[in-house]
């Protein structure tokens, strides 16, 4: 049935993402209106120079976004305008009002969910966030509904298209990070300042929204340790495939037991090594894919579009669907879940492996003082390797598990020795057997 009275939506921003939710809701208004019980009517579109927008209808288009949040007749309120403020004090008004939203912008659910959440908690109304990770791919909602039910103990995956794509074009090319970055500019893949995605801002606050919904735990920003891929170099590349293995941005968030019993959430966002085998080497271009390992469910893969205006689109859809289904019978969607309170255990507690290329000098020994740097912190070495001779003589070596500090400071110590001329690669590796 679809004779409900309509359920009137204020979209804030009409970029990229936002142009395209207004193409769906109009083109596709006949089957949302029969999947959701009533009418979807939008009602007004605030942006910050109307006449730029010649494809809404002009007399939809606002400057004025806190007058539009504030109308009375508006029941849903759709964010995709991104950045912390004004869209917190936007989303806020709109919460406490008794306005459902939908929103995209990962940056504030990474910073303040918490008050959004509870602004929503209050008022009884919704707040989903889908598009928020991964564009079209279905995730939050699995976490968060599907697998309520189960124990999940680690989420791992690429949740960046640009750097996925800069990574996966050094891979195949040999192309420097440069050229890589400037050929992802170039085809759209990289904004014209692409600090947010090569600096790891973007994944890492994907990785906190992902924790949060995992662990049961708010998780923000400031808890995930995060690193770009800006020193990534050819040559690092180069050496991932002497051992089988190709480098991706990640996004890890994992549950930690410590010695002392206690259960810890570890979260992060840096580049890493993986196997060649491993299902996330593949995912090339800007494709997204993210490892989810549960007690009961085993481990489950999602794959897909992560970025780009339909794809993102989608699942802003999804939510707007789901939302208002909620407001046509009168009830309300799963809220926050963050009963556990786990506390957030810091990278360098955390067990990591590393590969570590040495440019050495060409001497009897420097296996050895090289050994001996790594039992200094109590690191165990798996795989050593030498390459090359003279002055091109290079010793790698890829550790066991062990905590990240010790690792770190066993690479400083390596660095001061009379026989190391540089580190010329250091890198986690993930993925591989003994992990």
């Amino acid at each position: 049935m679809t004779g409900g009275a309509p359920v009137k939506i204020a979209l804030l921003g009409c970029g990229v993402v936002g142009s395209q939710v207004v193409r769906l809701l109009d083109e596709q208004a006949a089957d949302l209106a029969a999947r959701v019980g009533a009418p979807l009517q939008l009602v007004g579109v605030a942006v910050r120079r109307p006449a730029r927008h010649p494809e809404v209808p002009a007399h939809l288009l606002t400057d004025d976004p806190a007058a539009l949040v504030a109308r009375d007749d508006v029941d849903l309120v759709v964010e995709v305008i991104g950045g912390i403020e004004p869209a917190r004090t936007l989303l806020l008004a709109a919460l406490e009002s008794g306005k459902s939203v939908v929103s995209a912008n990962k940056a504030l659910l990474a910073d303040d969910s918490a008050t959004l959440h509870e602004a929503a908690s209050r008022a009884g109304v919704d707040l989903y966030y889908e598009a928020a990770v991964a564009g079209a791919i279905p995730l939050l909602r699995p976490l968060r509904e599907s697998l309520a039910g189960d124990r999940i103990n680690r989420v791992m995956g690429i949740v960046n298209g640009t750097t996925n794509f800069i990574l996966s074009r050094m891979d195949a090319t040999g192309a420097g990070f440069d050229d890589a970055l400037a050929e992802a500019t170039a085809l759209g893949y990289a904004e014209a300042d692409p600090t947010a995605d090569v600096d790891g801002y973007d994944a890492a606050a994907k990785a906190a929204i992902l924790a949060g919904l995992a662990f049961h735990t708010r998780v923000t920003m400031s808890d995930v340790h995060r690193e770009g891929i800006g020193d990534v170099t050819a040559a690092d590349l180069a050496s991932a495939r002497a051992m089988g293995c190709t480098v991706k941005l990640l996004a890890i968030c994992e549950r930690i037991v410590g010695a002392d019993g206690v259960e810890r959430v570890a979260v992060r966002a840096h580049p890493a090594m993986i196997p060649r085998a491993h299902p996330l080497a593949t995912v090339g271009d800007a494709y997204n894919a993210v490892f989810v390992e549960a007690a009961a469910a085993g481990s489950l893969m999602f794959y897909g579009r992560g970025a780009g205006g339909a794809p993102t689109a989608s699942a802003v859809l999804g939510d707007i669907v789901a939302v208002a289904r909620n407001r046509v019978s009168g009830s309300r969607g799963a809220g926050e879940s963050a009963y556990a309170h786990l506390p957030v255990q810091s990278i360098g507690e955390v067990d990591t492996r590393y590969h570590v290329a040495l440019d050495v000098n060409d001497e009897p020994g420097v296996l050895a003082g090289a050994a001996q740097a790594f039992a200094e912190q109590g690191v165990s070495i798996q795989t050593v390797r030498q390459e090359g001779r003279g002055d091109a003589a290079t010793l790698v070596l890829v550790t066991h598990a062990a905590p990240d500090a010790a690792l770190d400071a066993t690479v400083q110590k390596l660095a001061q020795m009379p026989f190391v001329r540089r580190a010329a690669s250091v890198m986690r590796v993930e993925g591989m057997a003994g992990d």
